[in-house]
C-alpha cells in the first residue's frame, strides 16, 4: 500500500518540499508519495479532517494556514502549543488523532548546532524581526538555554511581546539600538523577508561594525546568499543561510511520520540541485 504525505497551502506550486521528501522515499526505498495540495481557507476544515478518511499519514502546513489549522486538530505537541502555529500534522491511526507539531525552531537549531563555537548557554544572540519566522526560532533558542536573546524590530512593541514569551533571558530593542551594540553579539539572525526577491539588494541592518567572531545567519534560502550574508562574508565572518533550517524541519516531519531517520544529505542535495537551476 502506498503511503501518502503532502503539504497544504495557498498558493502551493512554489513549494520545494515534494522534491526533498520524494528524494528521501527513493533513497530508503519506501512505497510513499508526497503531494502538494492547494487548499483555500474555506476548504481547510474539510481538507484536514479528510486525512482520516483518506488515510493520509502526514501533512506539512504552510502559508496561510499555520494558525487556522489548529482548531481542526485533536492534539497539539508542546512546540506547536507554545508557538500557536502548526507546520506538521501526523495522523496517529491507532488513536485516530490528528496531532499538530511545529518543527521550524528545532529545524533551525539542528542547522545551527554544528556551527556553534561555544555552547548556546554562553552565547549572546540577536534576532532581527519579530514575525512568525522569528517566533519559532526565538522561543526554541530561549528554551535551549541561550544566555541572552535580543529581539530587534522596527516596531519595538512587537519585539517586547515576543521577548516576554521567550522568558527572562530575552530582551527587546529597536533596530537602531541593536545596531549600536552589534559588536556584542555572538550570533546574528535575520528572520525578516528583507533580501528575498524582489528586494535582493536590501539588508535588515548594516554590518559595518560586525565583530570577526560573529556567526551571521539568514532564514532565507532563496537566494542562497542574500546581500546580508554577502556583506558578512566581506567581513570574513562565518555565515549560515536558511537551507539547513528548511531541510532539517522537513527531516523532523519525515521522522514523525515514518519513525525512520531522515536521509538529510539526500534531501539537501535535492533542494540544492533545483536551486542551482534557477
Amino acid at each position: 500500500m502506498t503511503h501518502v504525505f503532502g503539504v497544504i497551502g495557498n498558493p502551493i506550486s512554489h513549494s520545494l518540499s515534494p522534491l526533498m521528501h520524494e528524494a528521501a522515499y527513493k533513497k530508503l526505498e519506501l512505497d510513499a508519495r508526497y503531494v502538494p495540495f492547494q487548499v483555500e481557507e474555506k476548504n481547510l476544515e474539510t481538507a484536514v479532517k479528510g486525512m482520516k478518511g483518506l488515510g493520509i499519514k502526514g501533512l506539512n502546513v504552510t502559508i496561510p494556514h499555520k494558525e487556522a489549522v489548529i482548531e481542526f486538530l485533536d492534539e497539539l505537541d508542546p512546540s506547536a502549543a507554545a508557538l500557536g502555529a502548526v507546520n506538521t500534522i501526523f495522523y496517529d491511526e491507532k488513536q485516530n488523532k490528528l496531532i499538530g507539531y511545529n518543527t521550524d525552531g528545532e529545524g533551525f537549531y539542528r542547522s545551527l548546532r554544528p556551527e556553534l563555537r561555544k555552547p548556546l548557554e554562553d552565547s549572546l544572540i540577536l534576532m532581527i524581526g519579530a514575525g512568525g519566522a522569528a517566533r519559532g526560532v526565538a522561543i526554541t533558542l530561549a528554551g535551549k538555554g541561550a544566555k541572552q536573546l535580543t529581539i530587534a524590530n522596527r516596531t519595538k512593541s512587537k519585539a517586547e511581546e515576543l521577548a516576554a514569551d521567550c522568558g527572562a533571558s530575552a530582551r527587546a530593542m529597536t533596530l537602531n539600538e541593536a545596531q549600536a551594540k552589534l559588536t556584542e553579539f555572538d550570533i546574528i539572525i535575520n528572520s525578516t523577508s528583507i533580501g528575498m526577491t524582489p528586494n535582493i539588494g536590501q539588508m535588515p541592518m548594516s554590518l559595518e561594525t560586525l565583530s570577526r567572531d560573529t556567526l551571521v545567519c539568514d532564514l532565507i534560502y532563496s537566494p542562497m546568499k542574500t546581500r546580508f550574508l554577502a556583506e558578512a562574508e566581506k567581513k570574513h565572518v562565518r555565515t549560515l543561510n536558511g537551507m539547513g533550517m528548511f531541510v532539517q524541519q522537513g527531516a523532523i516531519a519525515f521522522e514523525h511520520w515514518t519513525g525512520l531517520d531522515a536521509p538529510v544529505e539526500i534531501m539537501e542535495e535535492a533542494i540544492l540541485s533545483r536551486l542551482k537551476e534557477v
